[in-house]
């Protein structure tokens, strides 16, 4: 069962989205002043995030393992699959099923919490073993569809639309799962930082990332094999 569809708010000036929990996205102009709620530290994105986010497009995907932050350590795989075909700016071609594959990372906004986890993808993965430089920012989380609410729930990474726009360039989401916390920026280091106040971040298999996605460094062709990054 799908809950109403994101981009229908984003028509609002203000570009808050109120599905489920508050996500609110900047742009450039809004942030310009802005500082981070937990450190004081101005983390307004810049013009070279606004150029990136021009070349970037929106997708869906879902967790294919859970990702846990009491288990993990920096380094550690974290893996998505698309919900569905994606084509790149520069013309590739990402079908449904193609991994995008990152690691549990450092979070480089510095933000305090009981509980956190940074996440960087920069590889996507397709079925014949071609791999893909990628980056990607995480733009809002939701969790699994409850399939006793519906007779033909929707398949996993396809629950919600993704209502993310180039002129969207900070993203923060609170409870888009349970007590935890999204904070990410297009032209960041990492493609999302999420924190726990009071518990511990964990995100279960089948919860969906929205994301914006683009070729890594203008790459315009694919290598191949399975260690291409």
């Amino acid at each position: 069962m799908k809950v109403q569809s994101a981009a229908a708010s984003i028509a609002v000036l203000s570009l808050t989205l109120l599905s489920p929990g508050i996500l609110s996205a900047q742009t450039s102009a809004d942030a310009q002043n802005s500082q981070s709620p937990q450190n004081g530290q101005n983390n307004a994105p810049t013009q070279g995030a606004s150029n990136e986010a021009m070349q970037m497009v929106p997708a869906q995907a879902a967790v294919v393992k859970a990702i846990n932050a009491k288990k993990e350590q920096p380094g550690s795989p974290v893996v998505v699959s698309l919900a569905k075909k994606v084509r790149l700016k520069n013309g590739t071609e990402l079908p449904t099923g193609t991994k995008i594959i990152g690691q549990v990372a450092t979070d480089d906004m510095q933000m305090s919490a009981a509980s956190k986890l940074a996440i960087r993808f920069t590889e996507a993965k397709l079925k014949n073993g071609t791999s893909v430089p990628i980056k990607a920012t995480i733009v809002a989380v939701y969790p699994p569809e409850d399939s006793s609410l519906s007779s033909m729930p929707e398949p996993a990474g396809l629950q919600e639309n993704n209502g993310w726009t180039a002129q969207m360039l900070q993203i923060d989401q609170v409870n888009g799962l349970s007590g935890i916390e999204l904070h990410s920026r297009i032209g960041g280091q990492n493609s999302g930082v999420f924190l726990s106040k009071k518990g511990n971040v964990s995100i279960g298999e089948g919860c969906e990332f929205a994301l914006a996605i683009a070729a890594a460094n203008g790459n315009q062709q694919s290598s191949n094999g399975p260690g291409g990054n």
